[in-house]
């Protein structure tokens, strides 16, 4: 193995996580940064030459190879896990930038009870909850990183509408939202036809809409850091492909265009980080295959953690760092608390053609009266709800032909299909929902006994199946995306209601997994603190998706990069000053 000269900080991962704090370190401090990227360089360049909806939505260029590394899947502990051989549930990113090159930019808060979960529902509901909940608390509180929101707004340049403007609720905004300090940084976008309809209609049934913050820019924004991007020209080329204009907001338009100007930045990219080399409570570095397969030690001081979900927990247990988590039992932490999100959707025919070939990816009117704590009461077995949205992302012309009302046509093939599809095409919008989907004991990853990657080394395994809880959430929100397609005067098509028959890894649901590596109080409960420091190696460093103790029901992007902000500050105020933990 060559081993290199070492560094100060090392860090796993050059998406979204990893290069925001690459550059916080190399801004406040002269310590020296390498980021190891398994992924290829990007450009904007790359970008505009390429919007290929065969290429990169339907094959998904811009997405982790499955024939060389993947995950498999079982229901229950009983099961026998099969690998995901084609892309359903979730889409993990690859290259410099990550999944933040591909994501849509919706931007939403968690609600502040959510980061004290556990107790939250103790209080509200005693001993009644369901058996093998296992939410927890996240050990920091909405008051605590509702600084570090407002600063990734500005960071990433959110357009919203404020709903509780410091403890005053706004009309035209999310009035069920926490308080926050600040109005958005930028005014929301243009609204379509559909989602003018779906905004109407929801006022007439008495509920809040308001525009999904997102962050495909409505205006030209230059950011704290200088970083000028261009207003969103509605394209629709947004969510599977980076943005051609750089309108929204991306690892490589607002984090590599600081980073390459400074001298104690690294990035080293074609880098496969296979374990993290550790020893008596220390990490000592990063070894990893470089592009010509050589193995390869990055000795540092501080070792980060940064990677997609999934690949960080793996990352851990490949290590041998922390004790796995045995459902059996309920001892152990590294692997417990996998969590998804809860997706149900309603496909809406109307009256005359929706030009739904225009859009951005986080352009769109929800509503919350039924997400978190609010209206939930009056639907038994619902502990938590979800936000109910129409959107209009860009309908490609391959992804967006073929849509029929139900009844229409006898076959889904054929002469009369093909008529009756072109006289409703662009015709047809969804009402989806995302909910808030709880952690249980028996949801979990671990490493896969049977199945390995190009390397040799075990597939991460999913534990995974939805309870009556998740069956709820989505018979709840069906029943209001019904009661609002006829309020918006179409003809609704029937849910797919095998979506929440059983967990599958064969239908899109989002990229949002979460959990595996959670943060927490103590650590017996948890694997890295409140600033995401490793409890068992102070100089390891966790930091993503894989922390959250459970999972929100809005787009988890923004409170991944407030934990990030605040794991910098923890670091850099705190650790350097004095190392060791921070608890």
């Amino acid at each position: 193995m060559q081993q290199l000269k070492p560094v100060n900080v090392v860090i796993a991962g050059g998406g979204f996580v990893g290069l925001t704090l690459a550059k916080e370190i190399t801004a406040r401090t002269s310590l020296s940064v390498v980021v190891l990227e398994r992924g290829q360089p990007r450009k904007l360049s790359d970008y505009a030459a390429g919007m290929d909806e065969l290429d990169q939505a339907l094959r998904y260029r811009m997405m982790q190879n499955l024939a060389e590394e993947t995950a498999t899947h079982r229901h229950s502990a009983r099961a026998t896990a099969v690998p995901i051989r084609q892309y359903g549930s979730f889409n993990p990113g690859t290259g410099v930038g990550g999944a933040g090159e591909h994501w849509g930019g919706i931007s939403y808060r968690f609600y502040p009870e959510g980061f004290r979960l556990a107790s939250f529902l103790r209080e509200k509901h005693g001993g009644k909850l369901p058996e093998n909940l296992a939410v927890q608390d996240w050990g920091v509180t909405y008051e605590e990183i509702e600084p570090y929101y407002w600063r990734s707004e500005q960071l990433i340049g959110v357009g919203g509408k404020a709903g509780n403007l410091q403890g005053k609720k706004v009309d035209g905004g999310n009035v069920f939202e926490g308080p926050r300090s600040h109005e958005y940084p930028n005014p929301p976008h243009k609204t379509t036809y559909a989602t003018t309809l779906f905004e109407k209609a929801a006022r007439e049934l008495g509920y809040h809409p308001y525009p999904v913050p997102t962050a495909t820019l409505s205006r030209n924004y230059t950011n704290p850091d200088g970083i000028a991007r261009s207003a969103c020209a509605y394209c629709g080329y947004c969510t599977r492909y980076g943005c051609m204009i750089g309108a929204k907001a991306q690892p490589t338009n607002i984090l590599m265009p600081v980073l390459q100007k400074r001298r104690n930045f690294t990035l080293r990219t074609g880098c496969s980080v296979r374990r993290i080399v550790h020893r008596e409570g220390k990490a000592e570095g990063l070894s990893y295959l470089d592009a010509s397969g050589a193995e390869v030690m990055q000795p540092a001081d501080i070792v980060i953690v940064a990677s997609w979900t999934l690949n960080s927990a793996r990352l851990l247990m490949l290590s041998k760092l922390g004790e796995q988590y045995d459902p059996a039992t309920g001892k152990g932490t590294t692997g417990k608390n996998l969590t998804h999100q809860v997706s149900q959707a309603t496909r809406v025919f109307l009256d005359k053609p929706l030009n739904a070939f225009m859009g951005a990816g986080g352009l769109g009117i929800g509503i919350s009266d039924f997400d978190g704590k609010e209206g939930v009461d009056g639907f038994p077995g619902v502990l938590r709800g979800g936000n109910i949205r129409v959107m209009s992302t860009g309908e490609g012309p391959i992804s967006g032909f073929g849509a029929i009302p139900p009844g229409e046509v006898k076959a889904d093939w054929g002469a009369e299909w093909k008529k009756a599809a072109l006289g409703w095409h662009d015709r047809a919008a969804s009402i989806s929902s995302e909910a808030e989907h709880l952690a249980y004991r028996q949801n979990y990853v671990d490493l896969d006994p049977t199945y390995t990657d190009k390397y040799g080394d075990p597939l991460i395994r999913l534990t995974l199946d939805w309870t009556e809880h998740e069956r709820a959430q989505g018979a709840m929100v069906t029943k209001i995306q019904g009661q609002l397609a006829a309020a918006m005067g179409g003809r609704a098509a029937p849910p797919n209601s095998r979506l929440l028959e059983r967990y599958t890894v064969t239908q899109y649901q989002s990229t949002h997994v979460n959990g595996g590596a959670i943060m927490g109080t103590a650590p017996d409960s948890s694997v890295v603190n409140p600033w995401l420091q490793h409890w068992h190696a102070p100089n390891l460093w966790v930091v993503g998706g894989s922390a959250f103790p459970q999972n929100g029901s809005g787009n988890p992007t923004l409170t991944i990069l407030a934990l990030t902000l605040r794991a910098a500050d923890g670091l850099i105020d705190r650790y350097l000053k004095r190392p060791g933990g921070l608890l």
